[in-house]
């Protein structure tokens, strides 16, 4: 079993944004497996399906990005997986370009809220995380504006490809293991 954790924001007034890259990718899981997740539970919305013979649980955690870790420690306390190979976070990374991943099988939380408060719930960062690229902020912007700022049309259309390219790359990580995923897309 797998738990894959989009992190985002949830109003709709974050949909869109840089800092939700991670819900959009559970979206496009969702979606190609036809998993709803929409159950409110874990203080997120979560759904259960299979994808490629491998059960799993998607996880849009709605504590808002600093207190992630509060929800997924809760799943992780009911459904007992191996947090260390199990657990597989996506979130946004302003140090790589738009549309650039870069798979971890574990780390720090490199400046990400959402991802230090996992770290934090869990008391330690070996778990699998894929980071998609929202590009730098520009000189002079305050980051949490850049980061809660929307994709241009142009940016959008290339995050859409790379929610997919995402999901593929997912799929590699449960069907053949984290380092062909990190060969294949880092």
């Amino acid at each position: 079993m797998y738990i894959i954790v989009g992190l985002g924001n949830p109003d709709r007034k974050y949909q869109g944004t840089r800092h939700n890259i991670g819900f959009d990718v559970v979206d496009a899981f969702a979606k190609r497996f036809s998993i709803d997740v929409i159950n409110k539970k874990f203080n997120a919305l979560v759904g259960t399906g299979v994808a490629e013979g491998h059960k799993v649980v998607l996880v849009k955690p709605q504590t808002y990005m600093n207190l992630s870790g509060e929800s997924v420690r809760r799943v992780l306390d009911f459904y007992k997986v191996d947090e260390t190979q199990e657990l597989i976070v996506i979130s946004d990374d302003i140090s790589l370009d738009v549309g650039r991943l870069r798979i971890r099988k574990k780390g720090s939380a490199g400046g990400h809220n959402g991802l230090k408060n996992i770290i934090l719930h869990l008391g330690h960062g070996n778990f699998h995380r894929i980071k998609v690229g929202v590009g730098e902020k520009p000189t002079g912007y305050d980051l949490a504006d850049y980061v809660l700022g929307h994709f241009s049309k142009e940016e959008q259309k290339v995050m859409e490809e790379t929610a997919k390219r995402a999901v593929e790359a997912l799929l590699v990580m449960m069907n053949e293991g984290a380092d062909a995923a990190m060969n294949q897309f880092n």
